[in-house]
């Protein structure tokens, strides 16, 4: 092999390509990239199993072939070389060599031939969707998956179709949250899709198809997806979860008891107040009086005392005093880009609902805190 490529774009691969490595003793090659050169362009490959990723490119080729080197070492050393340095790659008695304006680095190789296969799905079912849509989508949602995989299948996001939209949901069973992104084009319909992907792997396909500006190719089976970027030189496969997501549509109530209309600003400012006087369980405690327009946060905490906050608000229909988890109210403030916000509560010991008023395409649902 032999290759020359600027060192920015070789070093931005090869950091993605890092993250998704693996650390299985049993598999040293896990820990590896592989890196082809092919008729125009360069490959960087990695594995964990979960999932795989490869990154395009351009280059000059000179020979073609393949070498599979420690991730953790070249990206180490491609963090140490200057700038605008073309970086002239070539094998050398099956080690690599890396050769800049100024330096000559020899990096020992693995056998290529043992690196696993990255799975392609091209004959599989496809869609079209933006890629800044898509990682909205994802990141919208992710954080309310749970983080135990004793549940692999709400220790996820799950991706179903909808006639013209994507849904994407995620829960941890106390607390939910759902995304609405319309397809790239009216033609497509989602109703086929339904898939459920690990959240280690969703955060990874966030990271990877983050800050890019294109289209992305979903593809589908029943065992795997995949995300493709033809212009970007993207490809990303995750496996999926082989189990049913909950039917959240059960806990979703049309009807309200009581309701919050709130700036998203002032009511933000109020649970980060009181964030520091809440309890092991994080408990806020929200009151609302309607014929007094009273919306009240509070907290308290015996060690460290306490805290009431008067939020100015439009608030009708019955009273209520219900406790929440503060830290997962917080967490969805980032998914709501609206500067108002409605809150509907359907009785003390049922769940909240939160979205950013006029905006249909994202909820999120907290259940209450029963002590």
């Amino acid at each position: 092999m032999k290759v020359e490529c600027l060192k920015e774009k070789l070093r931005t691969a090869a950091t993605n390509a890092e993250r998704v490595t693996g650390k299985n003793l049993a598999l040293p090659i896990l820990g590896s990239i592989l890196i082809e050169a092919k008729e125009k362009t360069l490959l960087i490959r990695a594995t964990n199993l979960e999932v795989g990723v490869e990154f395009e490119i351009p280059s000059k080729i000179l020979e073609k072939g393949k070498v599979a080197v420690s991730g953790s070492l070249l990206n180490s050393f491609l963090g140490l070389v200057g700038d605008g340095d073309v970086i002239k790659i070539e094998t050398v008695n099956e080690n690599m060599v890396l050769t800049t304006r100024s330096s000559s680095s020899m990096i020992k190789c693995l056998p290529s031939d043992d690196f696993p296969t990255i799975p392609k799905l091209g004959d599989s079912n496809v869609l079209e969707l933006d890629a800044v849509k898509l990682v909205n989508g994802l990141r919208s949602v992710a954080y309310a998956a749970s983080l135990s995989d004793m549940k692999p299948e709400i220790s996820s996001v799950y991706l179903y179709g909808e006639e013209d939209e994507i849904v994407f949901a995620a829960t941890d069973s106390f607390r939910l949250a759902e995304k609405r992104i319309k397809l790239k084009s009216r033609e497509q319909k989602g109703d086929q899709i339904s898939i459920i992907i690990p959240i280690k792997n969703a955060l990874e396909i966030i990271r990877v198809l983050e800050g890019l500006n294109d289209s992305v190719s979903i593809y589908y089976t029943k065992n795997q997806v995949s995300f493709s970027s033809g212009t970007g030189g993207i490809y990303i496969t995750s496996r999926l979860v082989n189990g049913i997501f909950p039917n959240y549509g059960q806990i979703i109530s049309k009807d309200k008891k009581s309701e919050v209309v709130v700036s998203k600003k002032e009511l933000l400012n109020a649970l980060k107040l009181a964030t520091v006087f809440t309890d092991k369980f994080n408990q806020v405690t929200f009151r609302i009086i309607p014929g007094e327009a009273l919306f009240e946060v509070s907290s308290r905490n015996s060690d460290t005392g306490e805290n009431t906050t008067k939020v100015e608000a439009t608030v009708e229909g019955e009273d209520i005093t219900v406790n929440f988890n503060n830290k997962y109210i917080l967490d969805c403030f980032s998914s709501i880009e609206e500067n108002t916000l409605g809150i509907a509560f359907n009785g003390a010991q049922r769940p909240m609902v939160i979205r950013g008023v006029g905006d249909t395409s994202f909820f999120y649902l907290v259940m209450p805190l029963n002590r």
